[in-house]
């Protein structure tokens, strides 16, 4: 795979790699470089192709200056990966939660088809990576659950939800589901798989005696 190809899959094109020569290069630049570097490399070789001595010598900058802005290769590894996809997930708001939902759904399962082996990478590095972990966390793991739950929240206001809807473990439904097929593939992880996640959220699995039990019970 050509820096290219590798820049498609990440979603967004990937800057060049810095050249040595004279003259104070922006700081912006040289991260850009250096994620950029990162990224080629997650994609390519997984986790282990992440070395500060790799992405350093790729991206043209000294390893003085990664070792200064990240604390281990997991984190690198993470940021990386994170700066290429964010476009990729963002959240639309149409007005129609469903629509919006599968759309968002779609896109996440093309990118964990594309990348997920990098991605389940950085979960298991997390394992043993505190720095990582916390990043993972903070940074990738409550703002995505943010996103989704603040647009849930619309969707309820807007009398699309019920009242009394348990936002978050919506958000676990749909998108752990994709989360547990990637990391547990017994069963393929695709669009086809993210609709039926999305028609069993709103239209339910009850039959009519379990309807009728149900409302029996409330």
């Amino acid at each position: 795979m050509d820096r290219a190809e590798r820049a498609e899959a990440g979603g967004r094109a990937a800057p060049p790699a810095l050249t040595p020569g004279r003259g104070r290069r922006r700081a912006q630049d040289v991260r850009r470089a250096t994620l950029a570097a990162a990224a080629e490399l997650l994609l390519a070789e997984g986790m282990p192709g992440v070395t500060f001595a790799k992405v350093a010598a790729r991206a043209g900058v000294s390893k003085m200056t990664v070792y200064k802005w990240w604390s281990s290769p997991g984190s690198l590894a993470f940021d990386a990966y994170f700066s290429a996809s964010e476009s990729t997930l963002a959240f639309p708001d149409t007005g129609d939660v469903r629509r919006d939902l599968t759309d968002q759904l779609h896109a996440f399962v093309d990118l964990l088809r594309r990348n997920g082996t990098a991605f389940a990478g950085i979960i298991g590095a997390a394992q043993s990576d505190a720095s990582l972990a916390e990043a993972l966390s903070e940074q990738y793991v409550r703002k995505r659950r943010e996103l989704a739950v603040e647009r849930l929240e619309l969707a309820r206001r807007a009398g699309q939800l019920r009242a009394d809807a348990d936002l978050e473990s919506v958000v676990d439904q749909l998108w752990g589901a994709c989360y547990h097929r990637l990391l547990m593939p017994a069963q393929p992880l695709d669009t086809a798989f993210a609709d039926r996640l999305i028609a069993n959220l709103f239209d339910g699995i009850a039959g009519r005696d379990g309807q009728r039990d149900a409302r029996q019970d409330g």
